[in-house]
């Protein structure tokens, strides 16, 4: 996908490293002890607070390399209504099935290293309300405990339930977990389940729970990264299996899937691509959405939100949600 993107994946394996020596309890990759931490409530910082005073709001009418669409199906791709796009970059965008919330990472500015991401106070998930149509002031999740240091993304949230991977103290590497909102607050999070093995990388599941579609560089594959799906069975995750029909040798990442579980969408080469399920197979993807457009998520009435990338001279000045409505 984005370059932005592809930087902070890497370097969040260094920073497991960082992380791992700044923690009084480093060590091990896991212990039992983490996989059930008691949450305390942390102060959140206002996100615009550590814009850049000289950052520029791009908007369409400024945009040098705007959104196509390539499909009948979609109108205009346009920034969302409301307040999730100031100045910085907004990306890997969920969006409920009743298209009632929308998850987001944030990152003030994009010309500060990850590592520094890290420790401005902001950086991480957030979530924000769609009010008659526009979108509210977004919340970051607190996902640590106050002290620790993490950083936050990939998520995916079904119910109360949200996943997300992150490089934390006292981890090795760069893990999935899960945490639960209960009592107004987001608690509990708990290392997640998948082996290892697996590679599991940006991932989506069926609504049912029983099939995860994830991107992953795995041996096996098409080349490069792929789109894979796991089963789960009697309570495991099944070997993965690679989904051909969609994967070539260009790379395919960040999947998504419809509410009803008949379309698979997907990035590939700084666009967005759909696959439809028909006859029990996954038919030949199309291209929907494309230049500097990708992490794809779909809402119940077919609705297109993603991410879109600013470039200037081959450099990255910020990122917004967008979305294209389904005519």
């Amino acid at each position: 996908m984005s370059k932005h993107n592809i930087l902070i994946i890497v370097t969040l394996w260094v920073l497991s490293i960082l992380l791992q020596a700044c923690s009084a309890n480093a060590g091990p990759a896991f212990t039992p002890a983490e996989t059930a931490i008691t949450p305390t409530r942390v102060p959140s910082i206002d996100r615009e607070t550590k814009i850049p005073t000289s950052a520029v709001k791009i908007s369409p009418n400024t945009n040098e390399h705007p959104p196509l669409i390539y499909s009948n199906d979609y109108e205009t791709p346009l920034p969302v209504a409301g307040e999730v796009n100031p100045a910085g970059a907004e990306d890997s965008p969920f969006i409920t099935p009743d298209g009632n919330s929308m998850y987001f990472v944030f990152t003030p500015d994009v010309t500060v290293p990850v590592e520094r991401q890290l420790l401005d106070g902001v950086t991480g998930i957030y979530v924000s309300h769609s009010i008659d149509g526009t979108w509210s002031a977004a919340q970051r999740l607190i996902l640590q405990d106050a002290g620790k240091l993490s950083l936050d993304g990939c998520e995916y949230v079904q119910g109360n339930i949200i996943w997300f991977c992150s490089t934390r103290e006292g981890y090795t590497g760069m893990h999935w977990f899960t945490a639960e909102y209960l009592d107004s607050r987001w608690q509990n999070w708990t290392l997640a389940d998948f082996d290892p093995a697996y590679q599991v990388g940006e991932l989506h599941f069926t609504l049912d729970g029983t099939q995860v579609y994830f991107a992953s560089e795995r041996a096996g594959g098409m080349g490069g990264r792929d789109i894979w799906m796991s089963s789960k069975v009697n309570g495991a995750w099944q070997e993965p299996v690679n989904i051909r029909a969609v994967n070539t040798v260009d790379g395919e990442g960040w999947p998504a899937l419809n509410p009803s579980g008949d379309e698979l969408w997907f990035t590939r080469n700084y666009g967005i691509w759909r696959s439809k399920f028909v006859t029990g197979e996954w038919q030949a993807p199309e291209l929907v959405v494309s230049p500097l457009a990708g992490e794809p998520s779909i809402d119940k009435n077919g609705n297109l939100y993603f991410v879109h990338h600013f470039y200037h001279d081959d450099q990255m000045l910020e990122a917004d949600i967008y979305v294209a409505y389904k005519k």
